[in-house]
């Protein structure tokens, strides 16, 4: 897909949220199921149904996903999506490339070993490895409207009020 093409893609959807921006409130959404016999959590994607588990850094057997690396997963498809999404946007040509990231856990925090240590990620780090022939000021650009437009990245960053609730079948 070339710029024009993407351009006339999104066109009528700009025009749509900016004569109806309460079409631009969506409500996404995930659910997963609590196994009966293990410690796991069956999470329906729309493709597939993926279960999550114990890393085997707190007893899991590692046959069954982590949501950490599921949250790092997340962020590398949105990232990268986003990068190629701006590239095509602002013809930038971006010939291969390779999106990795890599997040700092304590484990003590979330088995409860020492109350110091925190639960989540002290640091995450989003690289973009890139072959293109644009000048340094282009991809300085790139990297920085794939900050501004990435929507798993923004959340992240500037966690948003999260509610939690349990309740009774």
């Amino acid at each position: 897909m070339d710029s024009a093409a993407l351009r006339a893609l999104q066109a009528p959807i700009k025009e749509r949220y900016k004569s109806e921006p309460n079409a631009a409130f969506i409500t996404l959404k995930a659910k997963g199921a609590l196994d009966d016999a293990n410690i796991a959590c069956k999470v329906e994607t729309g493709r597939a149904l993926a279960v999550a588990g114990l890393h085997p850094a707190t007893g899991g057997t590692g046959l069954e996903l982590c949501s950490g690396d599921m949250l790092l997963e997340a962020l590398v498809a949105c990232a990268g999506v986003t990068l190629k999404a701006v590239a095509t946007a602002l013809d930038i040509p971006v010939k291969s490339g390779a999106v990795s990231a890599e997040g700092d856990l304590d484990f003590r925090g979330t088995l409860g070993v020492a109350k110091d240590a925190p639960v989540g990620f002290a640091q995450i780090r989003l690289r973009f490895d890139i072959d293109s022939d644009a000048p340094q000021d282009k991809l300085d650009q790139l990297l920085k409207l794939t900050e501004r437009y990435c929507v798993v990245y923004q959340t992240i960053r500037n966690g948003p009020p999260v509610e939690i609730s349990l309740n009774r079948k």
